[in-house]
């Protein structure tokens, strides 16, 4: 991903969005890595690596934050499939709906059926990165601990809610279809 030419703001929510989006590999390869003993990759996969004056977890704790952060993982798919959606049938519509457009959104014609799903995929589309963004910032939050820092009390009941949520959404999603 480069991100050299971006401005400051963009790169970080890009950089962050990227983040989020690989939390369930690298999540599973930090839980590969605890099982296997190895705490130290664990954490690097979590991106969590302890200063040089905090103590050094050991690979259950690490274990256990990368499980967490599979979690994390899935839900974050989840929200780039909505992003992937929203760009799919927004900015694309045209593209990947031939028509006829007679009962579509803003129809009868091409361009008003185009532009209608334009104008409720963009905000989707940015809910999701704001999404996206939000469940990077909780996981650098729940590996607090592996870093020697503070977590908040807050932060695990917020990543099994959210989690839940998650599921919850893609079982509506799935029973919807036809």
């Amino acid at each position: 991903m480069n991100t050299r030419r971006m401005p400051l703001t963009a790169r970080r929510v890009a950089l962050r969005t990227w983040d989020a989006v690989t939390l369930l590999p690298r999540g599973v390869a930090a839980l590969g890595a605890a099982a296997a003993g190895r705490g130290g990759s664990a954490r690097s996969l979590l991106r969590a690596d302890a200063g040089p004056v905090a103590p050094r977890p050991g690979a259950v704790r690490a274990a256990g934050h990368a499980v967490a952060t599979v979690l994390l993982g899935a839900l974050s798919l989840v929200l780039a499939a909505v992003l992937l959606l929203a760009v799919a049938r927004g900015l694309f519509y045209g593209f990947v709906d031939q028509g006829p457009y007679d009962h579509s959104w803003g129809g009868p014609g091409r361009a008003g059926a185009w532009l209608a799903h334009f104008a409720v995929a963009a905000p989707c589309a940015v809910a999701a990165v704001a999404g996206l963004h939000g469940v990077a910032r909780l996981q650098e939050r729940l590996t607090a601990p592996l870093r020697g820092e503070r977590r908040p009390g807050w932060v695990l009941p917020a990543v099994l809610v959210c989690s839940a949520a998650g599921a919850l959404f893609v079982v509506a999603f799935l029973r919807q279809l036809p």
